[in-house]
């Protein structure tokens, strides 16, 4: 492997590679023209890469982040959750129920601490209220829940730090 290429499960990442990635973290709707130009390729070399990093599960899928505030959604809450038994079928079927809830934005399981932190955004009070009730009033298994609400939010972003073409954090 040389200086200007990273390696990440057997794919060969090169400069053109980064840029690509670092360009569709930014804007993900910029069309093959368009990002071919921005990352100083051909359209067809640029079709052909974004290709072969989506095949190998580097894009893992291209999303429109939205305002959860502007469609009514303005209360984000941090939760930590404890479980009375943490053997790994307890862990499974406590993440599965939490990662189908429709509010749930985010879970982790984590260690150490709480078994769990999920990111949680609901309307409201009487929003959070429910999704608790559904979700954590209702498990026999959940021993301790500890809820922060956000008041304000100084950064949400969902890049990846890409090595630079040294091989370096950027």
């Amino acid at each position: 492997m040389n200086d200007s290429s990273v390696s990440l499960e057997r794919l060969e990442l090169d400069p053109v590679d980064l840029r690509i990635l670092a360009q569709l973290q930014e804007d993900a709707s910029l069309s093959n023209q368009s990002l071919a130009e921005k990352v100083h390729v051909s359209s067809a070399t640029c079709l052909r890469r974004v290709k072969r990093l989506a095949e190998a599960g580097l894009i893992e899928r291209q999303v429109a982040i939205l305002s959860p505030e502007r469609l009514g959604f303005g209360l984000t809450a941090i939760v930590e959750i404890t479980l009375d038994h943490q053997a790994t079928e307890h862990l499974a079927a406590f993440e599965a129920r939490a990662a189908a809830d429709a509010s749930v934005q985010q879970c982790y399981r984590v260690s150490p601490g709480p078994d769990f932190v999920l990111i949680v955004q609901v309307a409201d009070m009487a929003g959070y209220n429910a999704f608790a009730q559904r979700l954590l009033s209702l498990d026999a298994n959940v021993r301790n829940v500890r809820s922060f609400f956000s008041t304000h939010r100084a950064k949400f972003g969902t890049q990846v730090v890409l090595p630079d073409t040294q091989g370096r954090a950027s």
